[in-house]
């Protein structure tokens, strides 16, 4: 084709737009991918002699262990006060998961990660050692158990106390040695290791944000596709008595953050003589115990060890705890001859520090546990009440500003045992 017969082209400036930084009356900010602040400070570690100094950068003010996300890079400097007689300087991260049974004999160890870098050698360098050497090791994605490859687990520790029990430890380290040419290689004398753990701290956040409140009508809350109902009911047990049927309204989603409350509304459906026999029984203060209540919504974790893989007539081998790592809040939000609604928060323990994950033969998994308990059931008006759902739990909340987290996994799945404490 002949370029004789293109259309000239000249570029007006007059016809672009101007720019701000700030959306306009008229504008709206859909999102913001703003990189997330990187920490100024240094961790720094010394040895035992003081002749050696493991520094390592981007680290908060004060912290008493180094952190790392997901994919960092570990980045730091190896100093030595004398570098006379050395020979090689080398710097390795590691990471190690440990699942031991108690009295049954399973053991099993896993290595999440193994990086080394040699940062100088007498062999390969024709320069003297440097004072001072700089590195950066990146952190893997994933780790492989020999069977199946999961995503690299947070540190994390859970130990089931008695026997049979389990001990269970996921733990990350970064150390530098600095070997000398008339060290011993059977005693290693005249070598100075210096190295400290650190914490493996993989960040995500939920999809969408909390929805807004559910409207409450005057017979029933207003459906809406932000929340999702659950269903159970409570058995009466005496003559004459009606069963109570019992609403959970949860977001839909049911991936929450560890720093935020977790909304709810609940509704108890029966007639009026079953709903005031089932009162004492119910989420608030009452005169039959000022200081209990017997009807309780909570954020349970589920931790389980199987190191064998292994059925003994029928049976897995596995063994779990179940520990509550968060309680409701509830206030009365509505009435009526026939019904009793609540609402409230979920409050997760601010010793939580990370969500559920699977690495190997250690799982942990979060549900929402909705329970009624009478103190002496046989005396009880109503049987016992007993409701699991599962849930994901993510470190940060949703964001327009944190675009760059990753957002947890919306699969969800139901015990893999029964979820009492073992």
């Amino acid at each position: 084709m002949s370029t004789t017969s293109l259309p000239a082209y000249v570029a007006s400036f007059a016809r672009i737009p101007s720019y701000s930084a700030e959306p306009q009356e008229f504008e709206q900010r859909l999102a913001l991918n703003r990189p997330s602040r990187r920490p100024a400070g240094d961790f720094v570690k010394q040895s035992r002699s003081g002749n050696v100094s493991l520094r390592l950068f981007a680290q908060d003010d004060n912290v008493s262990l180094p952190v790392y996300g997901c994919g960092a890079a570990v980045e730091g400097a190896v100093n030595l006060s004398k570098t006379d007689g050395v020979t090689c300087v080398e710097v390795k991260i590691e990471g190690t998961m440990r699942i031991q049974e108690v009295a049954e004999g399973g053991a099993t160890t896993h290595k999440l990660c193994l990086s080394k870098v040699t940062l100088w050698s007498k062999d390969s360098d024709q320069e003297p050692c440097p004072p001072s050497l700089q590195f950066s090791l990146t952190l893997p994605m994933t780790f492989s158990d020999g069977k199946d490859i999961y995503p690299l687990p947070p540190t994390h520790d859970v130990h089931l106390s008695g026997v049979p029990g389990f001990n269970a430890t996921i733990e990350y380290g970064v150390s530098a040695t600095v070997t000398k040419g008339k060290a011993s290689a059977l005693l290693r004398i005249g070598n100075s290791t210096v190295s400290t753990p650190f914490i493996y701290y993989p960040r995500s956040r939920p999809a969408l944000p909390l929805p807004e409140s559910m409207s409450l009508d005057s017979f029933y809350f207003i459906d809406s596709p932000d929340w999702r109902c659950w269903e159970t009911s409570m058995k009466a047990r005496t003559k004459g008595g009606k069963d109570i049927h019992c609403q959970l309204y949860l977001p839909a989603s049911r991936v929450f953050s560890i720093t935020q409350p977790i909304p709810f509304h609940i509704m108890f459906s029966s007639t009026a003589l079953s709903l005031a026999a089932y009162l004492p029984y119910g989420p608030t203060a009452n005169i039959l115990a000022p200081n209990k209540q017997f009807t309780h919504l909570r954020v349970i974790r589920q931790s389980v060890v199987d190191v064998r893989n292994a059925m003994v007539l029928g049976t897995k081998t596995d063994m779990w705890r179940v520990d509550t790592i968060g309680e409701a809040e509830f206030r009365h939000s509505g009435d009526g001859p026939d019904w009793l609604a609540f609402a409230g928060e979920i409050r997760v323990d601010e010793q939580v520090k990370v969500g559920g994950f699977k690495a190997g033969g250690l799982t942990v998994k979060d549900f929402i546990e909705f329970s009624m308990t009478p103190p002496d059931p046989p005396k009880a008006p109503f049987s016992q009440m007993r409701l699991v759902i599962p849930i994901r739990l993510t470190t940060d909340p949703w964001s327009m500003e944190d675009f760059m987290l990753e957002v947890a996994d919306t699969e969800l799945s139901a015990p893999s045992t029964p979820l009492e404490p073992q």
